[in-house]
């Protein structure tokens, strides 16, 4: 490797873990902010079966895309740090995250079906490469098929319905295969989710969102804050929506980049997985 793609290489693997932070993914910025004292709340009624599925696969109906700033406090073995992001998601495969400061953004993500693109204006460094859930992994640290992570930013759990399940309280158990892959729970006075985990082929705890602070919006209510935990990576990500615009048409140019001049360009493996 040459001394500029050991350079970039540096680099981009201290973005790659900073990305994490909206679902990890993202950069680093200025210190969290306090939180508000919790409310407390009600026990959930037990909601049937039917209505919990039928949940699910409107609101997957509801929910196309979503245009929004967004608050990221994030904590993991780098440190904790807190940024404004701008997101925009097109459900199913199509992604635009810009960490920003007040001198403009400092990172740019895109992704979509075809292609991963990560630029660094700063360093004038852009990584590319082919959309797949090995390359995400390298940027985000989180095992998710970008489908699945698009809908958990428009706060969807990333189950599908049609798959086996049963009942365990208010919370449905995914099954496909005869191993457990998803939990979801409705813990709220409404039908709506509220924690969904994921569970990896040994049975281990991979992932936990935790969906709150709903709003009434046009389509449908919308959890404003998403609570992701990585436990295997001791990473914690809290984000907090602001105004989101949802379903809006958004050019397909969005979610990808061109190189701008004098930018050097790196595959993306050169981000360690």
């Amino acid at each position: 490797m040459t001394v500029p793609a050991r350079r970039a290489g540096s680099a981009y693997r201290s973005a790659a873990k900073v990305l994490l932070a909206i679902l990890a993914v993202i950069a680093a910025g200025c210190s969290t902010t306090a939180k508000p004292p919790a409310m407390p709340q009600l026990p959930g009624p037990q909601w049937e079966s039917g209505k919990l599925i039928e949940s699910i696969s409107q609101r997957r109906q509801q929910f196309r895309s979503v245009r929004a700033l967004a608050r990221v406090n994030y904590a993991g073995p780098e440190g904790k740090h807190g940024f404004e992001e701008a997101v925009l998601v097109q459900r199913p495969d199509r992604l635009r995250l810009e960490t920003l400061t007040l001198l403009g953004a400092i990172l740019i993500v895109t992704a979509n079906d075809t292609e991963i693109i990560g630029y660094h204006p700063r360093e004038g460094v852009m990584v590319r490469g082919r959309s797949s859930k090995e390359n995400l992994l390298r940027y985000t640290q989180i095992p998710l098929e970008l489908d699945e992570i698009t809908a958990l930013l428009l706060g969807l759990p990333p189950v599908e319905p049609s798959a086996p399940w049963r009942r365990d309280g208010n919370s449905l158990i995914f099954s496909p295969n005869g191993r457990i892959k998803d939990s979801l729970a409705f813990e709220s006075q409404l039908p709506v989710p509220t924690q969904w985990q994921r569970f990896n082929g040994g049975g281990g705890l991979e992932l936990t969102a935790r969906f709150s602070d709903y709003i009434t919006t046009p389509v449908g209510l919308f959890p404003s804050k998403i609570d992701v935990d990585a436990p295997l990576q001791g990473r914690k990500v809290e984000i907090r929506f602001q105004d989101p615009e949802f379903n809006a048409i958004i050019p397909a140019e969005s979610f990808s980049q061109q190189k701008p001049p004098h930018v050097q360009e790196f595959p993306i493996e050169i981000i360690g997985s």
